[in-house]
């Protein structure tokens, strides 16, 4: 951060501390600066409750005062996102510039020597993450010879920050989760890699000692409930755990139905903290229902998350998820959704479908995508002339789409743009742009969740 905007800042500070009186010399402080702003606020969370939106002033400068912070893990979002960590009477200084926002984040003020630690870890792990899948193919001695070396950087580092700041019980357990979730994480991930290999080293060398750790896991930690390495690592070891339920029977699937549910069964059994546990199976179920075409398992999904969790919310984000999820299955009709058109006037999806179709979406936040998208749907119609090809622009500036649709010389006739997105994103459950709908002359689905680089998709307009 430049002495200016320091100087600035801790000024403004210290200038309204000395006007406080006696019963608010606990205020915390948290402000900083963006550098490149994608927008015009910063949000500050503790784990999914907004705290407040602060506005940018015109040199990008945020300041937020609060007496009634408590000590623990906080986040600051602004288009991406990361944590800090928070003790009452800080006053803690934020920079970070969203065109590289991880590694440029960092933290001065009152504070800041344990959110620059906190980044110090994530930013080792991201470079252990790069050299991980090299080390995929070693030997489980091997292999943790490797990861301890990883860690014993980490306490030495961690070792010297104990020594300089003497953090309190409290941060010590954040950061020592900081080390050791991270590790074990990185040994649940290797045992999923390897746990399909039925020639893999891993079956003959695995020590004896290997999964000590699982022996003192704290499945219900109110202080980490939405720390990422500790929540990563209770993923990874649910979906190693999960398989043994079923490694008889079949291949290490985490995506399927089965592993899915029971993976839900095991976090119900295990997690004793209620707040981690409606998370977990909120995640789990969510991300299952938006890739499923099984209105079956669906159901089944949605019944058993609704047995498990109590969080309102949760249900009723879920619950209306599984609904427009279960619409999309085949024998449905696609939803009726207006369309803009190239000649600016509104269209409905269905008047549009008269002959067998394959609905794609693209944006222009994805310029590979669309390109190659555009590409892949000429070669298709040219190979299965009986299907129209319907290209749904997701963005909200009309302009700027028909500008792109111009400038590539795209059939106006096969361009549209959602009227209104937001209704879209929920009756289509859209989680990527890469999402594509097959439909037949009548508007019938027949698969409510391909793409175009589906390699099956061939097959599916073959058939139809």
């Amino acid at each position: 951060m430049s002495k200016k905007i320091l100087f600035f800042l801790s000024t403004l500070i210290l200038i309204s501390c000395n006007n406080l009186d006696q019963n608010e010399s606990n205020s915390t402080w948290i402000g900083g600066q963006i550098v490149n702003p994608k927008g015009d606020y910063v949000l500050l969370y503790k784990e999914e409750k907004l705290i407040d939106s602060v506005k940018l002033n015109r040199n990008n400068n945020f300041i937020y005062k609060s007496d009634s912070l408590t000590e623990g893990l906080y986040s600051f979002r602004h288009y991406e996102y990361q944590v800090f960590y928070i003790t009452p009477k800080d006053s803690l200084m934020i920079r970070v510039n969203t065109i590289d926002f991880d590694e440029s984040l960092s933290y001065s003020g009152i504070g800041a020597e344990k959110n620059n630690f906190i980044m110090d870890m994530f930013l080792l792990n991201e470079k252990e993450i790069d050299i991980l899948p090299q080390l995929y193919t070693l030997s489980p001695v091997a292999f943790e010879k490797q990861i301890d070396s990883f860690k014993n950087i980490r306490l030495k580092i961690y070792h010297n920050f104990k020594v300089k700041n003497n953090p309190d019980s409290t941060f010590t357990k954040v950061a020592e989760a900081s080390i050791n979730y991270d590790y074990y994480s990185k040994k649940e991930l290797y045992t999923s890699v390897n746990l399909n290999k039925k020639d893999s080293l891993f079956y003959e060398d695995l020590t004896e000692g290997f999964f000590d750790y699982r022996n003192d896991i704290d499945f219900g930690s109110e202080l980490l409930r939405s720390y990422f390495p500790y929540y990563r690592f209770l993923y990874r070891y649910f979906d190693n755990i999960t398989f043994q339920k079923y490694k008889k029977s079949g291949h290490y699937n985490r995506y399927s139905f089965s592993h899915q549910y029971n993976k839900l069964i095991i976090i119900d059994s295990l997690v004793t903290n209620d707040s981690l546990q409606n998370n977990l199976v909120k995640n789990i179920a969510h991300k299952y229902l938006m890739d499923c075409n099984n209105s079956k398992n669906q159901e089944k999904m949605l019944r058993l998350f609704q047995k498990i969790n109590t969080n309102e919310n949760h249900q009723d984000f879920i619950t209306h998820l599984a609904k427009a999820s279960m619409n999309l299955t085949a024998g449905n009709k696609i939803p009726n959704l207006l369309l803009a058109s190239a000649d600016q006037t509104i269209k409905d999806l269905h008047s549009l479908i008269t002959q067998p179709t394959v609905v794609f979406l693209w944006s222009s936040n994805s310029i590979k995508h669309y390109k190659e998208a555009h590409t892949r749907a000429v070669l298709l119609r040219n190979k299965y002339p009986n299907f129209n090809f319907l290209a749904i622009n997701t963005d909200k500036q009309y302009n700027n789409w028909i500008s792109i649709v111009n400038k590539f010389e795209y059939n106006p006739s096969f361009e549209f743009q959602f009227e209104n997105i937001e209704e879209a994103e929920k009756k289509l459950v859209i989680n990527s742009i890469n999402k594509a709908f097959i439909v037949n002359k009548d508007g019938t689905i027949i698969d409510g969740n391909t793409n175009l680089f589906n390699p099956k998709i061939g097959a599916i307009l073959k058939k139809y």
